[in-house]
């Protein structure tokens, strides 16, 4: 069974179910992960908690927020072979690529608070106007709504989730309902963090639970990667919260050019590869070839 959601710092059980899922690994059908009842209600419970937190946690200084998600690393670091196993469970991946994947969680770290930070970094512009000094300052929106996809159950919404955190906004996770696990150990990763409560929760739920997120009047944007036909009814749902950001990763038709002077070997093998990782499973991976005329055949 699993801990409950997410919610205001703490796991909360859920007291009237609006259904269960039943996680079962695709590597092996006789494994149940876990089962996870889930309540459309919850919902409202931790964008309110968001919402509550988010003027606190917006106030708090750069160096502040960062010891914060340092403290994560810690936590992501220490469960990366616990994350691993989960993920390959939860989506049927060989172990060595979950670790992969486990491992970015840690980087996305590193990569947000060393490089990423500075994009948002206060700017004096000594004449903006004859004699009057400009400021370019970026402000926090508010409560994200984060709603991950399977294939990549901990790295694709990690990469909304921690720049969002540092930068003063608060995070309202739906895992998908094909992974609830991962999304699971996540959370208890800022659980041991020691996060104020409600600037991260996070929620189990089925498609009606993501669209009630996406909708609700409290949160300021919507962080989505997943297909094309949720991306767009997303966008229909909101088109008339115009307060909403929205960044909707819906996928790629992704082309490899091979020219006449390729590598024969090599490029047969990092086409296969680009093609076929994770069963096709990427948003990144090869969908397209382009082939030079004169080695078409031999490539075929």
């Amino acid at each position: 069974m699993s801990l409950g959601d997410f919610i205001n710092g703490k796991f909360l059980s859920v007291a009237k179910a609006d259904g269960q899922i039943k996680d079962i690994s695709p590597a092996d059908l006789s494994d149940v992960v876990m089962t996870a009842s889930f309540a459309h209600q919850h919902v409202d419970v931790a964008c309110e908690a968001a919402q509550k937190a988010f003027l606190p946690w917006a106030r708090l200084s750069m160096e502040e927020r960062k010891s914060y998600l340092l403290k994560l690393r810690e936590q992501f670091e220490a469960h990366k072979d616990e994350m691993a196993r989960a993920i390959a469970r939860d989506t049927g991946k060989p172990l060595w690529e979950s670790l992969q994947e486990a491992g970015n969680l840690a980087n996305k770290i590193d990569i947000t608070l060393n490089h990423s930070v500075k994009l948002i970094a206060e700017e004096h512009l000594p004449n903006a106007l004859p004699g009057v000094e400009g400021v370019i300052r970026f402000k926090p929106r508010g409560v994200m709504a984060v709603l991950g996809p399977f294939n990549f159950p901990a790295h694709l919404p990690n990469g909304h989730i921690i720049p969002s955190l540092i930068a003063g906004n608060t995070v309202v996770f739906k895992p998908s309902e094909q992974t609830p696990k991962v999304g699971e150990l996540y959370a208890q990763c800022f659980e041991k963090a020691g996060f104020p409560p409600g600037v991260f929760n996070m929620i189990q739920g089925d498609g009606e639970s993501g669209k009630r997120l996406a909708a609700h009047e409290l949160v300021d944007g919507i962080l989505f990667t997943g297909s094309y036909e949720v991306g767009l009814r997303i966008k229909q749902e909101t088109m008339t919260h115009y307060w909403k950001i929205l960044a909707l990763e819906m996928g790629g038709k992704n082309a490899t050019m091979v020219w006449d002077d390729a590598d024969m070997d090599k490029a047969v093998y990092e086409t296969l590869v680009g093609a076929f990782m994770t069963t096709g499973q990427r948003c990144a991976c090869t969908s397209r070839i382009f082939v030079h005329e004169r080695i078409s055949d031999e490539f075929t």
